[in-house]
């Protein structure tokens, strides 16, 4: 690529974008083009700025990094998704490449691990940070959840009622009812509270409310 690789960064806490945005300019061949603080500014930044690379947060308020990064791939699929994170669980990493990243990295990685994500990505091959590579094998012989269950799943267990998570992923409170259905088919759960036990004991709630 004969021009700088332009990035875009989306982390509700500042500080954190900024120290990201501080450790990728000290390569002069990477330009920061933004840095904003949810998943709604990062697609609306995505189509003024034209990123080549969007770094995304997974908890972000109203639009997280999951339905950001959906929203990325259909709209711009040219744009190399990579999730900035410090959930390192299997969870976490696999739901993440579900919803179409092409790669998942640790906040705590050092800039040069961080700059390596972002060529291996934009070669348009997949990044795992050191470690994530298990996220890619199945953790048992049930059926596994889509990626749309999954992010229901997560927005259910933080206990929002149907309509609510129907507004959040403007869809329909008939096509939440039928996922909420099929998650508990899936997991054999019979009640949302079991749904809500079984997001704490996989690791779907650190980084929320919930876990705090």
């Amino acid at each position: 690529m004969d021009r700088p690789i332009r990035i875009l960064i989306a982390d509700d806490h500042p500080m954190v974008a900024e120290g990201i945005r501080a450790l990728l300019e000290t390569y002069d061949d990477l330009d920061v083009v933004g840095a904003v603080g949810d998943g709604a500014a990062a697609v609306a930044a995505a189509g003024e700025l034209h990123p080549d690379v969007a770094l995304l947060d997974l908890n972000m308020p109203g639009v997280d990094g999951l339905s950001a990064t959906e929203i990325l791939r259909d709209r711009h699929p040219e744009i190399r998704v990579l999730i900035l994170s410090m959930h390192d669980t299997r969870e976490y990493v696999a739901t993440a490449l579900r919803h179409g990243a092409a790669g998942y990295c640790l906040k705590d990685q050092d800039s040069q691990e961080i700059r390596r994500a972002i060529d291996v990505v934009l070669s348009g091959e997949r990044y795992l940070c050191p470690g994530a590579e298990s996220a890619l094998e199945p953790a048992d012989g049930t059926e596994p959840l889509t990626s749309r269950e999954q992010t229901i799943l997560l927005h259910l267990a933080q206990g929002r009622s149907n309509k609510e998570v129907a507004a959040a992923l403007d869809i329909s409170v008939r096509t939440v009812e039928t996922h909420r259905k099929n998650l508990k088919r899936k997991l054999g759960i019979s009640s949302t509270a079991g749904l809500t036990r079984y997001a704490m004991e996989h690791g779907v709630l650190q980084g929320t409310g919930l876990s705090r």
